[in-house]
């Protein structure tokens, strides 16, 4: 067992952060939605129907959530019980990273052969996203699971915001580079004319996140020597329903869950779809959007400390209803939106408390799990396929709601309800260790 609170090991296991945020934050979130809808058609022919470009991003995303919701137990199942962690780690880092570099790939279709139609080439941005949609997710898995390994109990809260404070320092460096490069292409030597500048941002990432990514590969501890992969199948299915017969006694980790799934369903769609309802809605250009994204973050650091301070004073339970009565606003604010100064205000507000869910999420699941847990990952399964189908749902409604009434402020609308459900869900929820409140549960 590796020593606990070791600074150098949860310094490393935070680079991982630096890391693989860049993808979540350039591609996902500033760069890669304006440039989708501006290659894109604003329908695009499917066939025997159309759909809309927005419409057609939103339900990729759920596509890419619903295939690692699916395989997400099966890995983690194999990992904790193989004891491959790392591996896997490394394994979607890898995957992700390189769909991040094949994004170079995706550009307007005058640029191409003018033969291929414009549905393949939106295939070809469609999939690479998907790809590396699924490369940052299925890693998340398991970096999540490594925090109980590395940190005691009362040190979860700040580790866990340290994670998220480091990803989004470094994911804020990455984005300023290629605002300036998009911005002023000339300054690298660049053509002002295209989007090489924009495509090239694609590879920065990809390289970004494959290479910081080593930092945490050396130091973090070593995968334990087991059985081929192949072997351990069936063994990581029964330890998923080992974990499952634990969960399920649980009420208070099940409460947990439950609400974690609807409040999640809403905040990563706020966080994945922002930058396209700025774009069509509200008309704003790129450079601005990732000025506005570049701001969002910068404000998220101090609130993800600012949080999990407030948890450590007034509780966890106290500080996530909190969040989850802000996010509420912040869509009913939403739907209002019509002028830029309006959706500042919004994107301000969701810098603040963005950190602090996601932050305060992950370290209070790790304060529900039984004392002595050995197989994190497989727990952290549940957690992690919860917030997948959370995304799913999400985009889901959000896409679905948009492609039948023809604008995105009723989506946005839609998305109170998932909060109000988790939030009512929260309160039934007794936030410490679970086998110290099993007599206290409701």
């Amino acid at each position: 067992m590796p020593t606990l609170n070791n600074p150098r090991t949860i310094r490393a296991w935070a680079f991982f952060d630096w890391a693989n945020s860049s993808y979540a934050l350039v591609i996902a979130v500033a760069i890669f939605p304006a440039y989708y809808s501006q290659i894109t058609s604003a329908e695009i022919n499917m066939g025997s129907f159309s759909i809309s470009s927005s419409g057609l991003h939103a339900f990729s995303i759920s596509g890419a959530y619903l295939l690692i919701a699916l395989f997400s137990p099966f890995l983690s199942g194999i990992a904790d019980y193989g004891g491959k962690k790392k591996w896997f780690m490394r394994f979607f880092t890898t995957m992700g990273s390189l769909a991040c570099i094949s994004m170079f790939f995706f550009t307007a279709h005058a640029n191409l052969d003018p033969n291929i139609q414009p549905l393949s080439q939106v295939l070809v941005g469609t999939i690479s996203f998907m790809l590396a949609t699924i490369g940052f997710a299925g890693a998340l898995v398991f970096y999540n699971a490594f925090l109980p390994e590395i940190a005691t109990e009362d040190q979860y809260d700040r580790v866990s915001a340290k994670g998220f404070s480091f990803g989004y320092f470094g994911s804020v460096i990455l984005l300023v580079v290629c605002l300036l490069a998009i911005s002023f292409p000339q300054w690298f030597g660049l053509p002002e004319e295209g989007a090489l500048a924009v495509r090239l941002s694609f590879v920065a990432v990809g390289l970004w996140w494959l290479g910081f990514a080593q930092i945490p590969f050396r130091q973090l501890p070593a995968d334990k020597p087991d059985q081929p992969i192949a072997k351990l199948i069936t063994k990581g299915y029964r330890e998923l329903r080992k974990t499952w017969k634990i969960v399920r006694k649980e009420a208070n980790m099940l409460g947990f869950l439950a609400s974690f799934f609807f409040y999640s369903a809403g905040v990563q769609t706020v966080l994945f779809l922002a930058a396209t309802f700025a774009e069509e809605e509200l008309d704003f250009q790129p450079e601005r959007l990732i000025l506005i994204i570049l701001v969002l973050q910068l404000v998220a650091i101090p609130g993800a400390f600012t949080f999990a301070r407030l948890s450590e004073k007034r509780g966890n339970k106290f500080a996530l209803v909190t969040l989850l009565l802000i996010w509420s606003v912040i869509c009913i604010g939403a739907y209002f939106v019509e002028t830029d100064k309006q959706f500042y205000v919004i994107a301000a507000s969701v810098g603040l408390v963005m950190g602090g869910i996601q932050s305060l999420s992950r370290s209070t699941y790790s304060k529900l799990m039984p004392e002595g847990t050995q197989d994190t990952a497989s727990f952290f399964s549940f957690y992690d396929i919860l917030e997948k189908l959370a995304i799913v749902l999400g985009t889901f409604t959000f896409g679905f709601i948009e492609q039948i009434t023809g604008g995105m402020h009723n989506s946005i609308l839609a998305l109170v309800f998932f909060f109000l459900v988790g939030l009512v869900l929260l309160i039934t929820v007794r936030i410490k260790h679970s086998v110290e409140t099993e007599e206290a549960v409701p």
